[in-house]
């Protein structure tokens, strides 16, 4: 079974995603108790309050949706996963604000290599579409220093050589499709890569 971080995570993506996903016209009613698609907005209405034996089983009908959709993503190409992270795109592009907001609107966050193995997750999305993308890295308020847009210093990196450059005028940095960094001006419009 799942644990509940992982299941939230994996409905986030499968929701980021199902825009990406739909084919021909979106079902307005889900085959789940107590779950359904707005017809007016598309927007998912919560569950209503069901009692305990039933609630658990919807939970593992979804979990079992999930498990198979997050299979289909993964033979499609357009989530990866390192370690505990799930790495998802939905193919477009936008500048590096948009970005991290649209992240965030899916509930997860810009993506943020922290060790090699997630570079390598990312790296194969801007590989596949053929289009760099922004990470979740900035430069400080001192020039030529970047860090996390937690505030938490680099601890794994993995620059271009000369880089970054630019130092004061190219605070944003994105991701080559050879897998190193360069820092860029956050207007650019690169490829959507969200963690979750």
């Amino acid at each position: 079974m799942l644990s509940p971080q992982m299941f939230h995570r994996m409905l986030a993506v499968a929701l980021f995603l199902l825009p990406y996903c739909a084919r021909g016209n979106p079902a307005h009613k889900f085959p789940v108790p107590g779950f359904r698609i707005l017809p007016e907005n598309g927007i998912a209405e919560g569950f209503k309050s069901l009692p305990g034996k039933e609630m658990g089983d919807v939970i593992l009908q979804l979990e079992d949706r999930i498990s198979k959709l997050e299979r289909v993503l993964h033979l499609e190409g357009i989530i990866t996963a390192s370690e505990r992270k799930i790495f998802a795109t939905n193919g477009k592009t936008a500048d590096f604000h948009a970005t991290v907001k649209k992240c965030g609107e899916a509930g997860g966050s810009i993506a943020t290599p922290r060790n090699a193995g997630e570079n390598d997750a990312i790296l194969y999305f801007v590989k596949q579409f053929n289009k760099y993308a922004y990470l979740g890295i900035k430069e400080s308020l001192i020039p030529g220093k970047f860090q996390f847009l937690d505030g938490a210093e680099l601890s794994y990196t993995n620059w271009h050589p000369n880089e970054p450059s630019g130092k004061g005028e190219e605070e944003c940095v994105e991701m080559y499709t050879d897998g190193t960094w360069n820092n860029k001006k956050c207007n650019q419009n690169r490829l959507i890569v969200c963690q979750f």
